[in-house]
């Protein structure tokens, strides 16, 4: 039945995404920000809690601390005591596993670059709602982390990181970050020897730190009314703490700043080269992200009907495909391009690519792409909010970056105001040819 209504999900709302989405937001006394949507077509409710806990605030050395703490967010509770004297138990893995499977809801989250969070989507009606958030709201406050888990989930840790030392586009990713962003957190990677030096006191201190209530950043959409989220909000939030141990804000991150065209070619035995391109360049709320989402579905996003695609696959038969995308964070995300190749040809895919990406630059598209780019676009927007499950993530994006409300409302509206000279703008404030890094892993000897 939980699965029926999921899938229903699909077709009751892609029936009115194009109705304005009412993103009511407001902020509860212990400073959680709260962004909630009201949809009664189903009976679901699809929560999320962020906090700033991403892979950005791992301490020196210890980088994957960020995500190795909110992977143990689920490995046990502790015994709590409640304001009112009421005792909360300790429960084990399994037991929360079963008491999530009892009320048919389902947990998600993960640990990302900026940020941290917890999910769950629970049965909308009273009793499995309820059980629903108590159990969200303990695994975000009283985590126990036991060390035997840790231990295990370490492990883990450690063995997908050997994994991906053997994988030329685990190989070439880390090296195009870390070219990019050099000393910035967002440059850092998990390494054997960070992996190693954490213990389950990291974890605590890590949790304690940057999971409490000031800093929570709440969505919502489904089947509950505003007052009903409030309460559900406060549920969520009662049990952290307040704010930070010293009561200060998070401390603010060095700029991120501008590479100097570097190249770095990594031997690899595969048979296929792996070629990346790209610098960092946009950060969310930029005014120009329309205008290089825009540009960007020309240049490279497009699939097929991309420029990168008709110039290295149609024309010159030198790739299956290549891409670019720009990936928006709380500072300057990447811009990246991209492709896999013959190693005998990895130095024209390259050049074709930035033969490509610098014509672009110095010209822009020409009005027929424009036109076939907004056309596909703003087409094809219902497809970014057609579930729950999608419109939460654009939600808690939203509320996490602070865009404004009506962020999903005017998006096609902006996307159809886009010009070929407001691209060309936008392109050469953004990107330089000559600023961008080069990895090619098992390219050419």
């Amino acid at each position: 039945m939980f699965r029926q209504l999921c899938v229903a999900a699909v077709f009751l709302i892609s029936g009115s995404v194009q109705a304005a989405l009412n993103i009511q937001h407001w902020t509860l006394e212990n400073g959680a920000r709260v962004y909630f949507v009201e949809n009664h077509t189903i009976p679901i409710l699809d929560v999320s809690v962020a906090f700033d806990a991403g892979s950005r605030r791992d301490p020196v050395g210890k980088t994957g601390l960020a995500s190795l703490t909110n992977s143990m967010l689920a490995r046990g509770l502790t015994q709590a005591t409640l304001a009112n004297g009421a005792i909360e138990p300790a429960m084990s893995e399994a037991e929360i596993s079963d008491a999530l499977a009892d009320i048919a809801a389902q947990r998600g989250g993960g640990a990302g670059v900026d940020r941290a969070d917890m999910a769950i989507r629970t049965l909308s009606s009273k009793a499995e709602r309820e059980q629903a958030i108590v159990m969200l709201a303990r695994l975000l406050a009283q985590p126990s982390m036991p060390e035997a888990f840790f231990q295990r989930d370490k492990a883990r840790t450690l063995s997908a990181i050997r994994e991906s030392l053997t994988k030329p586009e685990s190989i070439a990713s880390k090296a195009f970050w870390r070219m990019a962003y050099g000393n910035h957190p967002y440059g850092a990677e998990a390494t054997i020897e960070t992996v190693e030096a954490m213990t389950r006191d990291d974890l605590l201190q890590f949790h304690r730190g940057h999971y409490f209530a000031k800093g929570a950043v709440i969505a919502m959409i489904g089947d509950v009314t505003r007052a009903e989220a409030d309460g559900i909000a406060r549920e969520l939030t009662q049990r952290l703490p307040k704010d930070a141990p010293d009561g200060k804000p998070l401390p603010a991150l060095p700029e991120v700043a501008t590479p100097m065209g570097a190249e770095q070619r990594i031997p690899h035995p595969a048979s296929q080269a792996h070629i990346l391109v790209g610098m960092p360049a946009l950060a969310r709320g930029d005014q120009d992200f329309f205008a290089l989402t825009v540009g960007n579905y020309i240049l490279g996003g497009g699939g097929f009907v991309s420029r990168l695609t008709h110039e290295v696959r149609e024309k010159r038969g030198l790739a299956y495909s290549a891409y670019s995308y720009f990936s928006p964070m709380a500072q300057p995300g990447p811009y990246q391009a991209g492709l896999q190749t013959r190693k005998d040809q990895s130095e024209a895919a390259l050049k074709v690519v930035r033969d490509t990406i610098n014509d672009f630059l110095r010209d822009g598209p020409t009005e027929a792409e424009l036109k076939a780019a907004k056309d596909n676009l703003i087409g094809g927007f219902a497809l970014r909010i057609d579930n729950n499950h999608k419109i939460l993530e654009n939600i808690a994006v939203i509320g996490f970056h602070q865009l404004p409300l009506d962020y999903l409302d005017t998006w096609t509206d902006k996307v159809a105001k886009i010009t070929v000279a407001d691209i060309r703008a936008a392109f050469k404030r953004k990107l330089a040819i000559d600023s961008m890094v080069t990895v090619i892993v098992g390219g050419e000897k």
